[in-house]
């Protein structure tokens, strides 16, 4: 069921206030693939009235206003990505089109959309001291890795917390679900919502016995103030072994709870059992077609959380380090239901994840103790600790390709290569299965790049790897008598990348895996990541040796033509 997006809406159900209105910088696809319709359905399920106002126009009240003033509180997200990535390209371009935007044409998520759509319900929900405006609540990716001090490539320079840059009152970060119901429960109460994990609030002291971060004049200062900081931000993520956190900003405290414990899968399994709709508002059926449906509308999210870590990406900070999964019997359910929609033509379009090969295995002394912070789980190599077993999700997908009315299963999402590889028991099965049934003509791999320097700068296994798996690939494809293909993906201007670099990755792309790269993004630098901070700083932030970085445009541009030719 879809959540009110309007006044008639509330009023079919006989509410005339609200509970929690949220408002985000995506359409409203009612999806568990969009996490503002899952806190929504979340809050909802446990009796709470939800309003959703998405991509409301920030020149006229007309949008925020609509639904009123909820009774507890406001929850602000720019949407699935972080506003600056999805307004412009790694060249600082405005991007033109937007996946999550009716019609496609970006024209309707504001440039830093949580600072503005805060400022913009503060502008027509005041309050007075007798009647104090309802709290407001930032959430979802652009909060979530913006809420200590970042490095920011728009502006090429540290920002605050965005807490504070909002002013709002309160902030969520990672996997909100847990903490979400508990925060409106203690509203509700009356009771101090301050003390939950995932919080982050802003006060007039530090919080006692909490690892207090250097302050944000110092890092802005300090480049390897701000190295040391990021540390002790990452290294403070985990539930298990975490610490509370607190950075000064001139007079005031950012006070950054631990984070809440990880779901358990009933608990995960029952938030994908929501009554979602699986599609966009009927709002927009006359606005154009929403082209982020094309990939989510009929697939299924197996897992949560990525222990590749890789420097460039957050999925890390945001979701996490621990691979969490649903249970079969959850996500084959989800596919049954998928098989009864409009428009559902026998085609599960993806079995998908951060990294979609790590369902179903974790490290033990992880789950117990939380992520070592004296090494990674398949960096440089694959800890022993880790134990590797595909046949877990071989034996999922194989449920999934014999439910009635399911004619193909498709794996569209990455695959660590590396993983396949390292799984001597399962891995080589699993491949074949793979190629077999669950492959549409390509399988894509990130092998990034292929010179060591660079990759160690990534986080990345060597090239060995994917040579390797690009043979078991074709030989599992033959043996099946099918012609189909790896989709290989390249980062160009990447810290620690030359144009000389780029000139021998062309040669092994042409001369090894006989093709001319046409996949290769260029390098942006987006929040809280390692990658980020090598950017910024111009060193290697586990040796703080000066590591070269691209920084022209001119010269990004260079590399990744060099490599497309």
């Amino acid at each position: 069921m879809f959540l009110p997006t309007t006044r008639a809406e509330m009023e079919q159900r006989g509410w005339d206030q609200l509970d929690v209105i949220l408002v985000a910088g995506d359409a409203y696809i009612d999806s568990p693939f969009i996490g503002v319709a899952v806190v929504g359905h979340v809050l909802a399920d446990v009796g709470y009235r939800v309003g959703i106002i998405a991509q409301p126009d920030i020149q006229s009240p007309g949008d925020i206003t609509r639904l009123g003033e909820p009774a507890l509180f406001w929850g602000v997200s720019g949407g699935s990505i972080d506003s600056m990535v999805a307004n412009y390209t790694a060249l600082g371009k405005p991007r033109r089109s937007d996946d999550y935007t009716p019609g496609g044409r970006n024209t309707r998520r504001p440039d830093r959309a949580a600072i503005v759509y805060t400022n913009l319900i503060k502008r027509y929900f005041k309050g007075t001291p007798a009647s104090p405006a309802a709290p407001i609540v930032l959430g979802g990716v652009e909060a979530s890795l913006r809420r200590v001090a970042h490095y920011d490539a728009w502006d090429d320079g540290l920002r605050r917390s965005i807490l504070l840059d909002a002013k709002a009152d309160y902030l969520i970060y990672g996997m909100a679900e847990r903490t979400i119901v508990e925060f409106a429960d203690a509203l509700r109460f009356e009771e101090d919502p301050r003390r939950l994990r995932s919080l982050c609030y802003v006060d007039q002291t530090p919080q006692k016995g909490y690892i207090e971060l250097p302050a944000y004049g110092e890092v802005v200062e300090d480049k390897r103030a701000f190295i040391d900081m990021f540390h002790t931000f990452y290294r403070n993520n985990d539930p298990r072994s975490a610490r509370g956190l607190t950075q000064r900003y001139a007079n005031r405290y950012l006070i950054h709870n631990p984070p809440a414990p990880y779901l358990s899968q009933n608990e995960l399994d029952e938030v994908y059992a929501l009554d979602y709709e699986g599609r966009a508002h009927p709002i927009y059926d006359d606005k154009g077609a929403i082209k982020a449906l094309d990939t989510i509308q009929f697939a299924v999210n197996t897992h949560r959380g990525c222990y590749g870590e890789c420097n460039f990406c957050a999925i890390a900070v945001h979701e996490g380090r621990t691979v969490r999964w649903r249970s079969p019997a959850s996500i084959e359910r989800e596919a049954r239901q998928l098989t009864h929609r409009p428009g559902f033509k026998g085609i599960i379009q993806d079995v998908s994840a951060p990294t979609v090969n790590m369902y179903g295995f974790e490290c033990r002394k992880k789950l117990r103790e939380g992520a070592c912070n004296d090494r990674r789980c398949i960096y440089p190599d694959v800890c022993p600790s880790l134990p590797v077993d595909h046949g877990h999700h071989q034996q999922l997908l194989k449920r999934l390709r014999k439910l009635p009315g399911v004619r193909k299963v498709f794996v569209s999402s990455g695959l660590r290569h590396d993983l396949v590889l390292e799984d001597e028991e399962h891995g080589p099965a699993y491949l074949r299965d793979v190629v077999a049934h669950h492959v549409s003509g390509q399988m894509k791999v990130a092998p990034e790049h292929s010179q060591d320097r660079v990759l160690k700068a990534m986080g990345k296994p060597g090239s060995d790897a994917i040579l390797a798996f690009r043979t078991r690939f074709f030989e599992a494809t033959d043996r099946a008598g099918l012609d189909q293909f790896l989709t290989y993906y390249f980062i160009a201007a990447h810290p620690g990348c030359t144009e000389a670099d780029m000139r021998r990755l062309r040669a092994f792309a042409v001369r090894k895996l006989g093709l001319r790269p046409e996949q290769v993004q260029i390098f942006t630098p987006t929040p809280s990541t390692y990658a980020s901070l090598m950017y910024y700083t111009e060193m290697d932030p586990f040796t703080y040796e000066p590591v070269f970085v691209e920084k022209t445009f001119k010269g990004k541009r260079r590399q990744k033509r060099i490599l497309t030719g």
